[in-house]
């Protein structure tokens, strides 16, 4: 049973042509009058507090509290990068001062990204995230924008890399060798159990999120603790012959002057925050999405910038600079050594495989919504499928599609240059679309009557203006030339996985090409969409042919 209905945010009985344009049909259809024009992007005003009715779904899919969106980040941002990437953080740049300096960079650039995010988010309170906001600005031709991401959404695996990062810690803290495949068979096991429990009990895999969640920050408190009596000279298992140290002493010495290292440190400190966006990502599954917003995202940077700050300054005070630099363990493992002795050493690697397995949770969770809004969109084959609740009352099928492209990430290249390849390419795109989504927004601030946008939270424009310069840096600093020291890959050219990124997205140019206009030239038709609501209260649209009278 079905039934068309109309949509606050997009009008979604229109006709468009090979050329992106567009007309709007004067009829009725159930007695809805449909204006010629132009399509009504509509956004949530001022005098809207909750958000709930921007987006026709069923009230039972609202599961997510303002808890379970602080964690729903949480479980994104906190992944392993905290546990490791100091230490190459620290050996780029030199100094621990300098190291320090740049995790404070990256935590305000996290935070204004956040309120990027918050002003799109509750403006367009609805599921897809930049999907939604790109959709917004990015009207003509029509389309072609939501082809593009799509194909960066439907052919990119996020999951993989920790599945198979958990598989190694997990192999680790058992005493096993670790081999190309058993550490990718256990991470097959780990994105295959969260693809089960997210499709099959999706109100349990929010409660397993929520307290890995919480276990992620309960460890990196307990570290932080652990640092001040580090601090305080309580530095009980260094090894036998490490001589006195003070990292805060001189917290300068040694800085390095090369741009390219400054340009790589700053880079990976950026990337240990991405994650915050996972909120918006699911925002039609939480109870007052606009109040949720304002306030989960604030709180989740706040905690998370002061967590990572102060880890690092734990890790600085038990551990000596040169073994941070020198040594191939994971600076966690080191830290844990040096207060607890060797038997906590290993105990790392299961807190870190729980931390992993918490971010591929969380991960899993929010690309599987992301498909279902793309099948709501009806750009993609078998929209249908992918929009669908059914039969589990949660998106099997987008998250089912997102399982597949990660098995092929983690099972189908060799190691090496071709695996790391493939992990830099996935997460690359992002910093494309978060130029965009900031660059668009600029335009909006100052043209807000013609896009009668009007949100209940505005970011100042200072702050947007500093997110699009700080992604305009994420797009270009992987062009850079890496320190001879630090290459990017073996034998690949560093800049290989930049040049395939805009390649997957000219791929979602390509199938508009044939989609949206090749083939309604070619058929002497034109695209009409129109909204439908299937029988599992999901709204989605559907594409018909219409044909000149």
């Amino acid at each position: 049973m079905s039934e068309h209905t109309e949509l606050p945010n997009l009008d979604r009985h229109h006709s468009y042509g090979s050329d992106g344009s567009h007309t709007a049909p004067e009829k009725k259809d159930n007695g809805v009058t449909h204006d010629p024009g132009n399509i009504n992007f509509a956004s949530v005003n001022d005098d809207a507090t909750d958000g709930e009715s921007f987006d026709k779904v069923p009230d039972s899919q609202r599961r997510i509290s303002t808890f379970s969106a602080i964690m729903l980040a949480v479980g994104r941002i906190i992944g392993t990068g905290i546990f490791a990437t100091p230490a190459s953080i620290l050996g780029a740049v030199g100094s621990p001062g300098m190291a320090l300096i740049l995790w404070v960079i990256g935590a305000i650039i996290a935070g204004s990204g956040a309120a990027v995010y918050a002003e799109w988010g509750t403006g367009l309170p609805r599921s897809g995230g930049e999907k939604n906001y790109l959709e917004f600005f990015f009207r003509r031709p029509a389309f072609l924008i939501s082809c593009i991401y799509a194909a960066n959404a439907a052919l990119l695996g996020w999951p993989s890399g920790n599945s198979v990062f958990a598989g190694e810690m997990i192999l680790s803290a058992a005493g096993k060798e670790v081999t190309q495949w058993n550490q990718r068979g256990i991470g097959l096991g780990v994105i295959t159990f969260a693809l089960l429990v997210h499709a099959l009990i999706p109100k349990w895999g929010i409660r397993l999120q929520n307290v890995l969640g919480v276990f992620k920050l309960v460890v990196l408190l307990f570290i932080v603790f652990s640092g001040f009596a580090a601090l305080a000279g309580h530095i009980d298992h260094l090894p036998a012959g490490t001589a006195r140290f003070d990292n805060f002493h001189d917290a300068f010495s040694g800085t390095k002057t090369s741009a390219n290292a400054f340009v790589t440190a700053l880079y990976n400190v950026i990337w240990s925050f991405i994650g915050y966006s996972n909120i918006n990502y699911a925002l039609s599954e939480v109870k007052h999405p606009v109040k949720t917003l304002k306030r989960a995202l604030p709180i989740c940077i706040i905690i998370i910038a002061i967590l990572y700050l102060l880890v690092n300054i734990a890790f600085f005070a038990a551990i000596p600079k040169e073994d941070m630099i020198t040594s191939d363990r994971l600076v966690a493992a080191l830290f844990m050594r040096n207060m607890f002795g060797p038997t906590a050493e290993k105990a790392v690697s299961v807190l870190i495989a729980l931390s992993a397995i918490g971010n591929v949770l969380a991960v899993l969770f929010s690309q599987g919504r992301i498909n279902q809004e793309l099948g709501r969109e009806g750009v993609l084959p078998f929209s249908k499928l992918w929009a669908s609740n059914k039969p589990f009352q949660s998106p099997f099928a987008g998250l089912s599609l997102q399982w597949a492209v990660s098995l092929v990430v983690m099972l189908a290249p060799p190691p090496g240059d071709a695996y790391s390849f493939l992990l830099n390419l996935i997460s690359y795109p992002l910093n494309v679309f978060n130029t965009l989504i900031s660059g668009a927004l600029i335009v909006v601030h100052f043209r807000r009557a013609h896009y009668a946008w009007a949100p209940p939270f505005k970011a100042p424009l200072p702050v947007i203006i500093f997110f699009f310069l700080a992604s305009i840096f994420l797009v270009v600093a992987p062009l850079v030339p890496p320190e001879a020291d630090a290459p990017v890959y073996v034998s690949l050219p560093y800049w290989l996985h930049v040049v395939v990124g805009f390649g997957i997205l000219a791929v979602g140019g390509v199938y508009w090409l044939i989609w949206a206009v090749a083939l309604p030239r070619l058929g002497g038709y034109r695209l009409e969409r129109r909204a439908v609501v299937s029988s599992d209260g999901i709204t989605r649209n559907v594409f018909g042919r219409a044909y000149p009278e």
